[in-house]
């Protein structure tokens, strides 16, 4: 498992008043074990000097797009290879819009585009700006794409008024940032392939049969699997988020194609985990043209739809270590272990779901079961909920001392 120490962490400096404390900022990563690479922004430089950044780094502030000293005069693809963790402090509303709507108009918005790396923001500003409709959605659009928000924390702001916009301080960001990607890169080297969201089972050119999964878990699940240090393949039927920087996506529609893209992924996989909520039936085949409203009542032949868990539990070589989800509306932890004996899978994350549960909503909870083992995660948004699992899974992956199951129950 990499370790804190080398770490190569990417500070990001942006022109609010906060920038004065990225010194002690630089100091407390360095305390940490990170490397630090600081770039700043033009606005940056009218509230602290490159050379008080250079001083506490110990390498050479890094300012312009076009840079002739950097590798092939292309520093923002240099930076954007060199970090394993990209953070953005302070980030002011200017910079965070500028990200959410992709403008590479300087090295440090171009590099955030340019980097695989986990990327995360600390907002920095008065409290209107911060509170501000366009803000909110900015930062909204911002989490979907899966990059992380630290803060703002509350208290005396620089304009003199008192609220939410304030920096989270040097000490603070610096443990939380390592203790995300350094201490839980659990995953290191190991590759991840995730399902993620709703299938469509069409019926005719324009009708089809799906469920209420927004995909937001899988999704989750996805990010932080990447924040663990994985190689992550997301497959995914339709959703309206956009899915996290960083990892591999393939886009489906039915459980069919779902299931043929997750077999593509899986050769080198390590752990598969089928957070998608799979159609059980489908029609086939779909109708050529649309159904026409010819009689009082309509009758549909449904036939089962691939069952993608119990396929990949089901692999006689090159299997991962399975992990699927139960979605129940009631008895769930009973019929949570059922479903984990009947598929042959190495762990079931189970929850329970219906009206004003799970779906559509930006929290959850989980019961976690693998064979002799339970464990309970109580709500929390669905990134944490996600890291936690993550967590979950590759202990008692790395416990049991194999990938998977060296036999496998067929579905």
């Amino acid at each position: 498992m990499e370790t804190p120490r080398s770490l190569r962490v990417l500070l990001g400096v942006t022109g609010g008043i906060a920038a004065y404390k990225s010194p002690d900022l630089v100091r407390r990563l360095r305390e940490r074990g990170a490397e630090v690479q600081v770039v700043m922004t033009a606005g940056a430089s009218r509230f602290i000097t490159a050379l008080s950044l250079q001083a506490v780094s110990g390498r050479p502030v890094r300012q312009e797009l076009w840079d002739e000293a950097a590798e092939a005069a292309m520093g923002h693809i240099e930076l954007a290879r060199w970090a394993d963790a990209v953070l953005v402090a302070p980030a002011t509303a200017d910079f965070l819009a500028r990200l959410a709507h992709g403008r590479a108009d300087d090295l440090l918005t171009t590099l955030c585009l340019a980097t695989t790396a986990p990327l995360t923001v600390a907002p920095a500003m008065n409290r209107q700006m911060w509170a501000n409709p366009a803000t909110v959605a900015n930062v909204a659009l911002l989490k979907q794409r899966g990059i992380g928000v630290l803060g703002p924390d509350e208290g005396s702001q620089a304009c003199g008024e008192i609220g939410a916009g304030r920096m989270l301080e040097p000490g603070q960001l610096a443990e939380l940032l390592m203790s995300q990607l350094g201490a839980d890169r659990v995953l290191q080297g190991l590759k991840v392939v995730v399902s993620a969201g709703p299938t469509r089972e069409r019926l005719d050119p324009v009708r089809y049969i799906s469920n209420r999964s927004s995909g937001k878990m899988g999704y989750a699940i996805a990010q932080a699997a990447r924040d663990a240090g994985a190689s992550v393949v997301l497959v995914s039927g339709p959703a309206e988020i956009d899915p996290p920087t960083g990892v591999e996506f393939v886009a489906v529609e039915s459980a069919r194609q779902m299931r043929d893209a997750v077999h593509a992924a899986l050769p080198g996989a390590d752990i598969y985990i089928g957070a998608a909520a799979v159609a059980d039936y489908q029609a086939p085949p779909a109708a050529v043209q649309k159904i026409k409203k010819t009689s009082e009542r309509l009758k549909l032949e449904l036939t089962r739809a691939p069952d993608i868990l119990a396929s990949v539990a089901g692999l006689a070589s090159g299997r991962p270590f399975v992990v699927g989800f139960a979605a129940e509306t009631e008895n769930v932890e009973e019929n949570a272990r059922a479903k984990l004996a009947r598929k042959g899978a190495d762990m079931i994350a189970a929850n329970r779901v219906g009206d004003d549960l799970a779906f559509d909503r930006d929290e959850n909870s989980l019961i976690v079961l693998w064979d002799g083992g339970r464990e309970e995660i109580p709500t929390c948004g669905k990134f944490e909920l996600a890291r936690r699992l993550v967590a979950v899974i590759a202990r008692v992956r790395r416990a049991t001392g194999r990938a998977g199951r060296t036999a496998a129950v067929p579905g």
